[in-house]
């Protein structure tokens, strides 16, 4: 992860990490991922964002087209936000974060779990 964690895209993030907040004290804990990746969408579109859900980018190998990535959410065309119901996040989830940033050319990807009463957030971001 890049040397500059904190300083890319901090107010959109903080506004992510908030609406999630938001979300968790409305829905609780509990549900499916789906739900809160929907409420999220609602939330931040109340706040101003634009929000793409399942965006789709193609995925190339060698000057060859072999399928498409389709993340989560994207907010106003600079940041991935990835809602899970995960007790915690593991090498893999940033490992995947960081090959969606590497595909999307964005350089923030922000994982968000609804698992517990109190919102777990993690950013990753491109070097």
């Amino acid at each position: 992860m890049g040397t500059n964690e904190e300083g890319i895209h901090r107010e959109l993030a903080r506004d992510i990490v908030g609406a999630a907040m938001t979300v968790l004290n409305a829905l609780k804990p509990g549900l499916d991922e789906k739900l809160y990746e929907n409420a999220l969408v609602i939330e931040l579109t109340k706040r101003g964002h634009r929000v793409e859900q399942q965006k789709s980018f193609p995925v190339t190998y060698d000057g060859h087209m072999i399928g498409r990535l389709v993340p989560d959410l994207i907010v106003d065309d600079l940041v991935i936000v990835d809602p899970k119901v995960v007790e915690s996040f593991n090498e893999n989830h940033l490992a995947q974060m960081l090959g969606y940033l590497s595909i999307t050319g964005l350089n923030l990807a922000i994982l968000i779990s609804f698992k517990q009463a109190r919102l777990e957030w993690r950013r990753v971001v491109r070097d």
